[in-house]
């Protein structure tokens, strides 16, 4: 359109405005959207199963529950899906960002004089991890209190903190200390001989398996053990008998030199297995979780090719 006064060409600007008012109402309205969705997602109740915990119904839990914060790591207390279970407790931001909480469970299997506890605020704490591959989460037990207490999250329910039981501190107060009885150490219950002959394999055993140290806890003669916190340990016993498991033409694995027969032993809690060492002159055994793969039996094959003769009788 061209005015009539100065002959340049002119045009009408309104709808452009309005056009690009409604992008803005639109994106803006997208957003709202968004966010109260979000915030319906986070403030959906959690579901949790029943488990066999009847500590979960003592008194001691429930006032324990009832003292817990609202807020762990910033996420909100949720609500629990009904029928929601007894000793139990969660906290929400988002459909990916949660911990969960029990009171009244009992120790996992990974509780041994083996483990590595973390103080925090004068509460010990054992961690165990989901060895699940690319899966990040973890269970906290406080071991010491009376009625066992764990807490469950993943990476994103971590946020970047190191744990979610600092939150916890006053709450736990509440619950009575007590020192609980350790599980055995893997392989105890094996029978071993003293002999002299295994003395030179033990001392020669490595400090480090992959992520694991050597153990300082005084095991029984013929034995080592390695441990990583939140993993199970890896325990070598030297001396033992083979199992009645085992006959000739069963499935076995060979590393290297060393040849090797796995007692699968998974119970509860647990992913370990026994590898018994074919052809060799003394009879050893290692305990190790499935997570840990062959690289175990590398290092500790090399140890045994070089510290144990070769033997026809088995």
């Amino acid at each position: 359109m061209r005015d009539s006064v100065s002959g340049e060409l002119s045009f009408n600007k309104t709808p452009i405005v309005i056009a690009l008012v409604l992008g803005v109402l639109l994106v803006i309205g997208t957003l709202v959207g968004a966010k109260v969705a979000y915030n319906r997602a986070a403030l959906q109740p959690v579901s949790m199963a029943t488990l066999d915990t009847p500590d979960a119904q003592s008194v001691e839990c429930k006032e324990f529950i009832a003292a817990l914060p609202n807020k762990v790591l910033g996420h909100p207390r949720a609500e629990l899906v009904d029928p929601a279970p007894a000793g139990a407790a969660a906290w929400r931001s988002s459909s990916t960002q949660q911990v969960t909480l029990r009171c009244g469970v009992q120790l996992p299997l990974q509780f041994s004089a083996l483990s590595t506890l973390r103080d925090d605020a004068g509460t010990a704490w054992l961690t165990i991890k989901d060895v699940t591959p690319s899966s990040t989460m973890q269970t906290w037990y406080a071991v010491h209190k009376e009625k066992v207490v764990a807490v469950t999250t993943d990476a994103e329910g971590l946020a970047g903190a190191d744990s979610p039981v600092t939150d916890l501190g006053s709450a736990l107060m509440v619950l009575k200390e007590t020192e609980h009885q350790p599980h055995p150490v893997p392989l105890t219950e094996l029978v071993a001989d003293k002999s002299e002959r295994c003395d030179a394999l033990v001392k020669h055993l490595p400090e480090q398996i992959s992520e694991y140290q050597r153990s300082l806890i005084s095991l029984d003669k013929g034995m080592a053990a390695w441990v990583a916190e939140g993993l199970e340990p890896i325990v070598l016993r030297c001396g033992v008998a083979f199992p009645e498991s085992y006959t000739p033409g069963v499935k076995v694995t060979q590393v290297d030199d060393v040849v090797w027969f796995e007692d699968t032993i998974v119970g509860n809690g647990t992913t370990a297995s026994y590898w018994y060492a074919l052809g060799r002159d003394a009879g050893v055994v290692v305990s190790m979780p499935q997570a840990v793969g062959n690289s175990a039996l590398v290092v500790l094959g090399e140890v045994m090719s070089a510290h144990t003769a070769a033997s026809d009788s088995q």
